[in-house]
């Protein structure tokens, strides 16, 4: 996903864009600067010589090849996506603001940053993790899992450990193979998905961000690929899913979605169990967060 290659797009020839790519250079390595460590969740390790995350570490939180990030933050003339920007918009915690700073002198065609507000009301962690032992999320139109607690931790591993560009519940439903895939029922509820993510995806048709995950999709997903070539749309609303976790087994759910005042697109899902049963098992994994998720590797 992060291969290195030269673009004459990021920067161009020339002295404005040896210009342009030396602001970006400066503007990484000031936001990386300004972010320690236990910020993100990570020990101190030795005596660092200089401030905030190191550039491999910046590379690791972002899902990103080092060499890549490090071309990047040296203002070298390459490719940069929209979807791998984002990514790196997230971990250095760029407000709406800074993001479309990044974009403009990474000079991604079209790029424009998303009108979903990624910088939560500072209530909105203190909410979720009220909310437990109900797991509950929020993500944004496009289905990125921005915030959660900790019983959709417990339920959701593979979502909440996965780079930030791949945070995704459309991502994990649709690419994860039958045997890790925490949806049980998906071929019921894939159709619902598809044609209420295409009923959101016709507010940001111009958005590079939502094409490419559409794109990576249907490349990912023969499954999505079919659905997305049927067009139906749909509103959202309340469900009843079914998911898989291999320490505990089945967990029957039904979701319940709120938009967050002052971040348009985000919204909070609070997945409430249905039975006893299921209200036990999410327990159990709740007291035992370190349960393997799945007894195999691909």
């Amino acid at each position: 996903m992060t291969s290195v290659s030269t673009t004459r797009g990021a920067g161009g020839p020339g002295a404005g864009g040896r210009h342009r790519r030396s602001e970006l250079a400066a503007f990484l390595r000031s936001r990386r600067e300004r972010i320690t460590p236990s910020d993100v969740g990570m020990p101190p390790g030795p005596r660092r010589r200089t401030p905030g995350l190191r550039r491999e570490e910046v590379a690791q939180l972002a899902g990103v090849g080092v060499t890549w990030y490090t071309w990047l933050e040296q203002g070298r003339p390459i490719n940069a996506s929209t979807q791998v920007l984002d990514a790196v918009a997230r971990t250095l915690r760029l407000d709406g603001t800074e993001r479309e700073h990044l974009y403009r002198l990474a000079e991604v065609p079209d790029a424009a940053p998303p009108d979903e507000n990624e910088n939560l009301p500072e209530d909105v962690q203190t909410i979720l993790d009220a909310l437990s032992p109900l797991p509950a999320t929020v993500c944004n139109g496009r289905s990125d899992v921005l915030a959660w607690n900790r019983a959709y931790a417990a339920m959701f591993p593979g979502i909440v450990s996965a780079p930030p560009c791949e945070r995704n519940t459309l991502w994990m439903s649709f690419t994860h193979p039958p045997c890790c895939n925490p949806v049980v029922n998906l071929a019921e509820e894939a159709p619902v998905f598809v044609a209420v993510f295409r009923h959101r995806y016709s507010l940001h048709l111009n958005e590079p961000g939502w094409r490419e995950l559409v794109t990576r999709l249907q490349a990912a997903s023969p499954l999505f690929a079919r659905l997305w070539a049927d067009h139906d749309v749909a509103l959202p609303g309340p469900r009843t899913k079914v998911f898989r976790h291999n320490a505990v087994g089945e967990m029957r759910t039904r979701t319940t979605s709120m938009d967050i005042a002052g971040s348009p697109g985000a919204r909070l899902i609070v997945y409430t169990p249905t039975d006893e049963e299921s209200r036990e098992r999410i327990g159990r994994l709740l007291d035992n967060p370190g349960a393997a998720p799945t007894d195999h590797t691909h």
